[in-house]
């Protein structure tokens, strides 16, 4: 047997995994765990929160899968999306169908069954708002995309709550909000210096359509407004001195990345925000995992 034979599985398990975008799958269940960690006043019961996590994770999974599908075309006109499986034709239309309805078909069904229906639904819609409002409609139509579009990629904090508790309380919806005004200023960052090959996209991206000085404005703006944003879960007593401090000192940093795009842009100032927005997201969430516990 050839050592191309052995291999040939392990890089057709790898083109599909790919398919699923994991470093944004990551993220996303990240932050749903976040959620079920923040729900409870103990530690979450693992027989809810492994079928949740793994539930969220397939599902999410699916829309990143139908996504690759419905943009395999853009993809295969931008430098950083060209060696994507659908792009390069290594994962067939068939193919992709198949794997997308039975990932997310099992996703769905370890929700309702193991969880709660609400998690379903609430992820099932997410999978819509995602796959196919923003990927398919909104996308391709408008500039203002990503923020009309982001709130299907904001809901992981509230199904992990919902998980949990099978309701999805204001302080879920308040985690939610915070991702939801994080989006356009991380998307935007990277859209700056990805503008020529949003250009060859034919996507009716910021950058392109407004131009970059509109965008960049647009970025701190955004930023000042995620700033406040993130005040609220101290302001509303859901957290405490752990979190408002370490909200502060991110913040403070999000604001000068962002500044310098707004008036002293460069390509490597904006691939410098773009990069801290995705740390700044992760241990924001971590602070206020860390102040559920530690109460000050």
């Amino acid at each position: 047997m050839t050592t191309h034979t052995l291999t040939k599985p392990s890089r057709r398990a790898s083109q599909f995994w790919a398919l699923t975008k994991p470093r944004i799958t990551q993220m996303a269940v990240f932050c749903a765990i976040i959620g079920m960690f923040l729900a409870t006043d103990g530690i979450p019961d693992w027989r809810v929160a492994v079928p949740a996590t793994l539930g969220i994770f397939l599902l999410t999974s699916a829309a990143f899968a139908v996504n690759c599908l419905a943009e395999r075309e853009i993809d295969a006109r931008m430098a950083r999306t060209a060696r994507r499986p659908n792009a390069m034709g290594d994962v067939t239309v068939g193919e992709t169908v198949v794997f997308a309805l039975l990932i997310g078909g099992a996703g769905m069904w370890i929700l309702y069954a193991l969880v709660n229906p609400l998690t379903m639904w609430l992820t099932f819609f997410s999978f819509v708002g995602y796959a196919v409002i923003y990927t398919m409609i909104l996308k391709p139509a408008t500039p203002q995309n990503i923020v009309i579009g982001g709130l299907s990629g904001a809901m992981p904090p509230a199904l992990g709550w919902a998980a949990m508790t099978n309701e999805v309380p204001a302080e879920a919806w308040l985690l939610v909000m915070i991702i939801f005004v994080w989006t356009p200023p991380h998307f935007w960052a990277l859209a700056l210096y990805r503008r020529d090959d949003y250009a060859k996209s034919g996507l009716p991206m910021l950058p392109v359509t407004h131009g970059m000085e509109y965008t960049q404005f647009h970025v701190w703006l955004y930023s000042i407004a995620l700033a406040a944003t993130t005040v609220l879960p101290y302001v509303v007593q859901m957290s405490g001195l752990i979190y408002l401090v370490s909200a502060i000192i991110l913040n403070a940093v999000f604001l000068h990345h962002s500044w310098k795009i707004y008036r002293h842009y460069s390509d490597q100032v904006a691939r410098k925000a773009f990069a801290w927005s995705i740390m700044y997201l992760g241990l924001l969430f971590a602070a206020l995992l860390v102040d559920h516990y530690i109460k000050i």
